[in-house]
């Protein structure tokens, strides 16, 4: 039997949810394409959405008041806008003004460029609402952690997934030295890159930590997160999503604020993402992740502070 893939660790958990929880899975072409990249078993308590777009969030809410814990499938993370509104203006307002919580685990599934409408990564704006917890696995054991975490609570849940993530049998452990000189804090699948570019730089001799974000809403600034920065003195906040106004940015600024150690941002730039050049505008890889983090140290050096 091979390694256990993301892929086949959110199969089962649905597959135990909807054969023995009186789960619920909601969504969009979930048998037509592949069973959404293989991860949905083919099993009972599956609702396949009308393609509007705009109406599964709506069931997903009412399922979720009636004690389903729906699973609800979008299967481009752009489609949130479309469906956000019943998740920002309802599941996530219900507990606080209702005394009721509305638990929906919604799978927000990230690519690294289709279309302009299909290659989105939104999980900053999810942050900005409250009654969310948002967070992106990209681990096996991470998937199993967040799912544990949505059945101990009864909030709305953001998981930022990429299929990036979907074949990766590996646990994504922090990378931590005494004598790194910079701390590289990735999100979503630059995760992935920023270990790639951690080895580059160390092959340059150059060493650098890696610090995982697994959540992103709650999060936590503790020992784990400040500990490595404070010895290295220097650190960079990597995203998959846009780095303006996004989760980049928010906890880079948190760290600093914590730390009093400038930490800078790293995401898509201000233009549109998907497939076709010029409009490509990938997640940075580890090549990019590498040069910020030379420039980062060249402008400590001379004395200066680089820009994001």
């Amino acid at each position: 039997m091979g390694a256990v893939t993301v892929a086949d660790t959110i199969r089962e958990i649905t597959r135990v949810h909807l054969e023995s929880n009186n789960g619920m899975l909601l969504g969009q072409c979930v048998s037509a394409v592949g069973w959404v990249n293989n991860t949905v078993p083919d099993c009972r308590n599956i609702v396949e959405l009308p393609m509007t777009d705009v109406a599964g969030a709506g069931i997903a809410v009412g399922a979720a008041m009636v004690g389903r814990r729906p699973i609800f499938v979008v299967r481009f993370q752009d489609f949130l806008v479309l469906n956000g509104s019943a998740l920002i203006f309802y599941a996530a307002k219900s507990k606080e003004l209702h005394g009721r919580g509305t638990p929906i685990f919604v799978r927000a599934i990230a690519s690294d460029g289709i279309g302009p409408v299909h290659s989105g990564v939104l999980h900053s704006m999810f942050m900005h609402f409250p009654g969310f917890r948002v967070c992106s696995p990209m681990a096996p054991k991470e998937y199993e952690a967040i799912w544990a975490d949505f059945l101990a609570h009864d909030d709305p849940m953001i998981v930022s997934e990429h299929r990036a993530s979907f074949n990766n049998s590996e646990e994504l452990d922090d990378l931590v030295s005494e004598d790194a000189v910079i701390t590289l804090y990735p999100i979503s699948a630059t995760r992935f890159e920023a270990v790639k570019a951690a080895e580059m730089l160390a092959a340059e001799g150059i060493r650098c930590n890696v610090v995982h974000i697994l959540w992103l809403k709650p999060l936590v600034i503790d020992e784990r997160m400040t500990g490595p920065l404070c010895r290295s003195g220097q650190g960079l906040v990597v995203d998959a999503g846009h780095e303006i106004a996004g989760a980049s940015q928010a906890i880079a600024y948190q760290l600093t604020r914590v730390t009093g150690i400038p930490v800078l941002a790293m995401g898509l730039s201000d233009s549109t993402k998907c497939l076709c050049p010029p409009f490509q505008n990938r997640i940075p890889d580890a090549e990019r992740i590498a040069d910020a983090a030379r420039i980062l140290l060249r402008s400590k050096s001379s004395g200066g502070m680089a820009g994001g």
